[in-house]
C-alpha cells in the first residue's frame, strides 16, 4: 500500500505565499519523479511542476514548470523523507484550484512503475 499525504493548502490574499508538502508513505522500492497538478472548477487537471530524481542532473534539467507559474513557484524534494514541496509565491486569483500530488514509483524491484495520486488540497487566492 502506498499513500500520498498532502498538506499546506488554504486561503491566502493575492500576492501572498503558501507552501505545499506531500509525503509518500508505505511500501516503496524506488521513487522517481514527483510533481504537482491542479484542477480549477470547470477545468481539466493541469501540470504545475515536476521534479525528477536524478542525482547527476542539474536542478534546471530535473524540473519542469507550467508557463503560468514560472518565476513564482519552486518545486523541491527531500529524498530522505520521500517528500516533495511546492513553494508558491506571488499568488494570483487564477491559482485557485485543488492541488494534487503525484508520484511515479516502483513498489518492488521486480514490479512496474506506476503513478500514485494524493487526495488533493484546496488553495484559494482571494481578497
Amino acid at each position: 500500500q502506498v499513500e500520498l499525504v498532502e498538506s499546506g493548502g488554504g486561503l491566502v490574499q493575492p500576492g501572498g505565499s503558501l507552501r505545499l508538502s506531500c509525503a509518500a508513505a508505505g511500501s516503496i522500492y524506488r521513487l522517481y519523479a514527483m510533481g504537482w497538478y491542479r484542477q480549477a472548477p470547470g477545468k481539466q487537471r493541469e501540470l504545475v511542476a515536476i521534479i525528477k530524481n536524478e542525482d547527476t542532473t542539474s536542478y534546471q534539467d530535473m524540473t519542469t514548470y507550467a508557463d503560468s507559474v514560472k518565476g513564482r513557484f519552486t518545486i523541491s524534494r527531500d529524498n530522505a523523507k520521500n517528500t516533495v514541496y511546492l513553494q508558491m509565491n506571488s499568488l494570483k486569483p487564477e491559482d485557485t484550484a485543488v492541488y494534487y500530488c503525484n508520484a511515479n514509483l516502483r513498489r518492488d524491484w521486480y514490479g512496474n512503475r506506476a503513478d500514485y495520486w494524493g487526495p488533493g488540497t484546496q488553495v484559494a487566492v482571494s481578497s
